[in-house]
């Protein structure tokens, strides 16, 4: 046991080395304040349906706000907020929307908001990061952590004046954890909806106003 530890800990201490020497992509764009464009984001999740398939939902209303230096991008800030009431299902049941908006699921008329704070960016890749954040959900604050991918961005042009970037990120959390386990599977079985829930980000932001270059001396 004692050797397990030992292992683990060199294993741990060679990660942490790694991460460390990790050099963000090079990206030419401006630090600031970016906030997000609605028109291309989207916020999905997907949870175990009695085993039989990954019963798949979203959110249309929510916005994030990101402070970032893309030089230095473990210094980021990440804040979010998503509008319950906003949950958009495929073909729902007549009264079924209504039913996760009550008091066994949402409680969206007690819980109208749910919010993300970031609290640790840690890179794991030159464009990857593992973000971790407090997750407000159902009047209960957990961590969570999602991985999060660097897609690209510019620093805006004549057609598009402002900074823009965009990122995909996925990640999971348990429901249970939020006081939300109505309907979770006894032990053994798959009879209910998940417990685990996994969700995937698509998101472009919009920064600092482009400057066009100075006009060359005369």
């Amino acid at each position: 046991m004692k050797q397990f530890v030992v292992l683990a800990l060199a294993f741990n201490a060679v990660c942490a080395a790694q991460a460390a020497d990790i050099k963000p992509i090079a990206v030419d764009v401006p630090k600031g304040t970016y906030t997000l464009d609605p028109a291309h984001a989207s916020l999905s999740f997907k949870v175990n349906h009695l085993g039989f398939s990954n019963y798949t939902a979203r959110f249309s209303h929510f916005d994030a706000k990101l402070t970032i230096d893309p030089k230095r991008p473990t210094k980021a800030s990440l804040t979010a907020t998503i509008d319950p009431r906003s949950l958009e299902l495929n073909a729902p049941p007549a009264g079924f929307l209504d039913q996760l908006m009550g008091d066994q699921w949402f409680e969206a008329a007690k819980y109208p908001e749910e919010t993300f704070k970031s609290t640790e960016v840690s890179l794991t890749n030159i464009d990857e990061a593992d973000v971790t954040g407090d997750l407000t959900l159902h009047g209960q604050t957990h961590p969570v952590t999602m991985h999060v991918k660097f897609n690209g961005g510019y620093p805006g042009m004549q057609m598009d004046p402002h900074a823009r970037i965009g990122f995909s990120a996925e990640g999971s959390l348990k429901r249970s954890d939020f006081g939300m386990g109505f309907g979770v599977p006894a032990p053994g079985t798959t009879l209910g909806v998940g417990d685990e829930v996994s969700f995937a980000i698509e998101a472009e932001f919009t920064g600092p106003e482009w400057k066009a270059p100075p006009a060359p001396a005369q």
